[in-house]
């Protein structure tokens, strides 16, 4: 432990994380924001922040590495945390190089790189749906007469169902793989597995979960992506046979994959034909799409401020500790809207606890201490906002922000 302030460096290329920065001002933390040039109108909490920095973008390496380097030689720099999925390898790369503590870019791999988690997660005796990487021929093509059709090709990068490729037949395969050109060894082949899709949203601490919510997707994201339609998700019973199968593989995961503190949003897969799970893939942040609100509003608990309070533990050497926690039940809807700014006020349920304000969007969250009541308002309102709202095209930039 010091006397010396703690000064955390928030790094994002997204507007997102406003609760990590207040939180870590209410720690006394020194807050430097580290964020792109498109992002300085934003509206983040300049209160919170004792001095924002920007950049054309955060993904050129040298020039990053550069710029955190400059601003070390007056700055004492305690902890590098990205607020965003996509900035995850920069802040390693920045933590590797000023050897501050927080996760290396081999373990960064196992959350950012959809290949590398399923090699851990099957190393680890996960069971993930069969795939194969991008690069050889020879096991493609055994891949392709052993594997039952469809397949899914994803990118190794990218979150959650963005850029994915629903193909059909071995021709199809190929074809898409050659006008990949260069970037095709960027991607992996996995066979598609049809069934209902799950969220765990978790905190880590020392290698141990300490809070884990398990949820479960109405529509998977896949569909709400490629297909259109709305964003909705909703807690699981607690002492439910998922909920508890899904908190188990979700400390799994947690071993497998390395991580040693932070927040966590992983997602699995119980196939129809099968009843077991899969795991489909894992990210070292708070879940996207308002996911974090529900959360909040089942629990009590939320992921952002705790994700600050057991990092500038962790930088004070001190232990950490989850709040106590409610166990209330919440469900979350999130579609694009017709309207610019969508009227809600028809929507007046007691259970009604949060609305989304943004434009061209609607988002609703329920909460109750009962699931059965959550269960019977959500079908309520997709149906409701479908007619009010509902704009036909995909609603998935919301499930990614």
């Amino acid at each position: 432990m010091t006397d010396r302030q703690t000064t955390i460096v928030c790094l994002t290329s997204f507007f997102k994380g406003e609760e990590f920065i207040r939180e870590c001002r209410r720690q006394g933390c020194r807050v430097l924001l580290i964020t792109v040039d498109k992002l300085r109108d934003a509206d983040w909490p300049r209160d919170a922040v004792d001095e924002m920095l920007y950049m054309p973008d955060l993904f050129k390496r040298e020039d990053v590495i550069h710029g955190i380097s400059w601003l070390a030689r007056t700055e004492h720099i305690d902890r590098i945390v990205p607020l965003d999925e996509f900035d995850l390898e920069m802040a390693s790369a920045l933590r590797e190089h000023l050897r501050i503590p927080g996760m290396g870019e081999t373990t960064v791999r196992h959350y950012r790189d959809k290949l590398a988690m399923r090699m851990q997660a099957r190393e680890a005796g996960i069971l993930v749906p069969d795939f194969v990487p991008v690069l050889h021929h020879e096991p493609i093509t055994h891949f392709l007469r052993t594997v039952p059709a469809p397949w899914v090709l994803k990118p190794r990068f990218s979150a959650s169902a963005i850029g994915i490729h629903k193909l059909s037949d071995p021709e199809q395969v190929w074809r898409t793989i050659e006008e990949l050109g260069d970037k095709r060894s960027f991607h992996l082949l996995e066979r598609f597995v049809p069934g209902r899709v799950y969220h765990v949203d978790s905190l880590a601490w020392n290698r141990e979960i300490v809070f884990t919510e398990a949820n479960g997707y109405v529509s998977p994201p896949f569909e709400v992506y490629h297909g259109g339609g709305m964003f909705c998700t909703r807690t699981l019973p607690r002492d439910g046979e998922e909920a508890q199968a899904l908190r188990a593989l979700d400390a799994q995961v947690l071993q497998a994959m390395g991580m040693v503190r932070g927040a966590m949003h992983t997602e699995f897969i119980r196939a129809d034909e099968d009843g077991r799970f899969y795991f489909l893939e894992t990210a070292a942040r708070v879940g996207g799409a308002s996911i974090v609100d529900m959360v909040e509003a089942a629990t009590g608990v939320n992921l952002w401020r705790e994700w600050a309070r057991l990092e500038v533990a962790d930088a004070r050497g001190q232990q950490y500790a989850p709040p106590q926690r409610r166990d209330d039940y919440a469900g979350l809807l999130v579609s694009l809207a017709r309207q610019e700014w969508p009227d809600t006020s028809a929507y007046n349920d007691p259970e009604l606890v949060w609305r989304m304000t943004k434009k061209q969007h609607v988002g609703m969250i329920v909460a109750s201490p009962s699931h059965e009541r959550v269960a019977e308002l959500l079908p309520q309102y997709l149906r409701r906002v479908r007619d009010d709202f509902y704009a036909s095209m995909p609603a998935a930039t919301s499930a990614t922000d």
